[in-house]
């Protein structure tokens, strides 16, 4: 059982999808006025783990990652460098995509931009109006929240303090500054605008997020992640909103990571501390799955320090995984087995879900790791290491790395050809994601096989081929590879 430390509520909470099987989760995505730096990527990392873990466990996940291209900075940003909206926030968008790629974040199924869905948002800024949850003043229309009676349940916010009728038009604005927040921004000189229901402007920053999520994943659905200075007040007028137009509930797990620090410090631009991936890489000659490795290696729940003596720890921690890997690919092993190396992996992956499993202990699961390349190393120097232990130690660690994402396979390995598709998940990350439905057909010949049905088994394998999905039987049940056409 999977258990998740839920923000609403403050507590531990054993996970439920609202349908068995499948998660839909919704992650905060970048605002694109500047390059993402890595405190940005721990966010990023952090809700790449989850959403692996989550496939790993069986789960087909949903996943919209929005992207805030029409806010306070980016409109800021647009004018301070005289260009368009689209021109200035288009190059930290495909900055963006960069980084992910380059740091093998798994790729969101959505990603939508806020300028792709202003009439949307307008429709819900009209139904909150008739509702009687939002008001109009000078062309610009505001939530109020003194209607809302659970407003404040996310960051357990007192409202007695509240003065009704206060507004408050700025995108962020402090804690203690509890007042209705702008749902529709009249137009205003040198601002972009749309022609829109409710009349010329933009929308607030809040209700981007309320309506992209609703679009792709429904009213209900079952993650919401992001840091905790997205708490408030961003997710609580989320849900504010989402639930006064809806009727329904908004989300049922609320999942927040602290902040990177560096060398002690908060990262951002007011400091002039920010780093980013690429500058690292560059720069400091920094290997990226090293950058990945130090950014989930601390419990997201805690502050991440990051210094150069972090990532050269990471480093090294890297390589141990590499070498072990490469040193059972080359050695040239008698053919037998040890019983003592099946132990071993057993323990492994036991403890690697079990740590995962309590709210995404990576420290627990990252420690099993190394305990077994220690007892294996011991094994392999004591000459007690055959070659069907080697590549049961492979497929071990291909199987966790669907989790972590950081291990280099030697060339003389591909992945796919040490993996099973009864290797604990669907195989989603490897040289590409696998669609539902290519899992499906997998699934449908394996059910045809065991029936004895081999005219239907034939016929779907040669199906797959023509995909470019060839499948091997062997005896630790059917392998897939990719094949290049």
């Amino acid at each position: 059982m999977i258990k998740l430390f839920n923000t609403l509520g403050g507590k531990i909470e054993l996970f439920h999808p609202l349908q068995e099987g499948e998660v839909k989760l919704y992650t905060c995505g970048p605002t694109v006025y500047d390059y993402p730096h890595i405190g940005n990527h721990r966010a990023y990392m952090f809700e790449d783990l989850l959403k692996r873990f989550l496939i790993f466990m069986g789960h087909r996940v949903i996943h919209v990652m929005n992207i805030t291209d029409i806010d306070d900075k980016t409109i800021k940003g647009a004018n301070e460098k005289g260009v368009s909206l689209s021109d200035y926030t288009n190059k930290y968008i495909q900055a963006f995509f960069e980084d992910i790629e380059t740091l093998n974040i798994v790729k969101a199924d959505h990603y939508p931009r806020a300028t792709e869905n202003i009439q949307e948002m307008a429709e819900m800024v009209k139904g909150l109006l008739e509702k009687g949850y939002a008001y109009e003043k000078d062309g610009s229309f505001y939530f109020n929240i003194s209607k809302f009676k659970d407003y404040g349940k996310l960051a357990n916010i007192d409202l007695k303090e509240l003065k009704t009728g206060i507004r408050i038009d700025s995108d962020e604005y402090e804690k203690e500054k509890v007042h209705d927040f702008a749902l529709w921004k009249a137009r205003k000189e040198g601002e972009p605008f749309w022609e829109t229901a409710l009349g010329p402007g933009r929308p607030g920053w809040h209700i981007e997020c309320s309506v992209m999520s609703a679009k792709y994943l429904g009213d209900t659905f079952d993650i919401h992640c992001g840091g905790v200075d997205n708490i408030f007040p961003h997710h609580e007028n989320e849900i504010a909103q989402s639930e006064a137009y809806s009727g329904k509930k908004f989300v049922n797990y609320w999942l927040h990571c602290q902040h990177l620090i560096r060398d002690g410090e908060k990262m951002s631009k007011s400091k002039e501390n920010i780093i980013t991936p690429k500058q690292l890489i560059e720069n400091q000659g920094a290997d990226p799955m090293a950058i990945r490795l130090l950014l989930l290696s601390t419990h997201y729940r805690k502050m991440l320090n990051f210094t150069m003596e972090a990532l050269n720890q990471a480093k090294s921690s890297l390589a141990r995984i590499n070498e072990f890997v490469n040193q059972l690919a080359s050695a040239t092993l008698p053919e037998a087995e040890n019983h003592e190396i099946s132990s071993l992996i057993d323990d492994m992956k036991k403890k690697f879900i079990e740590g995962l499993s309590n709210d995404l202990n990576i420290s627990s699961s990252l420690t099993a790791v190394f305990e077994m390349i220690k007892k294996a190393n011991r094994l392999m120097a004591q000459e007690e290491v055959f070659q069907t232990d080697a590549e049961n130690l492979i497929r071990s660690i291909a199987s966790i790395n669907k989790v972590l994402g950081v291990v280099k396979f030697p060339q003389n390995i591909k992945v796919s050809d040490v993996l099973s598709v009864g290797d604990d998940i669907q195989l989603e990350f490897l040289e590409r994601q696998l669609p539902l439905e290519i899992w499906q057909k997998i699934q449908e010949r394996e059910g045809a096989r065991q029936d004895k049905n081999f005219a239907l088994a034939d016929k779907i394998r040669d199906e797959l081929l023509a995909q470019g999905i060839a499948l091997e039987d062997t005896k630790d049940g059917v392998r897939w590879k990719i094949v290049r056409k």
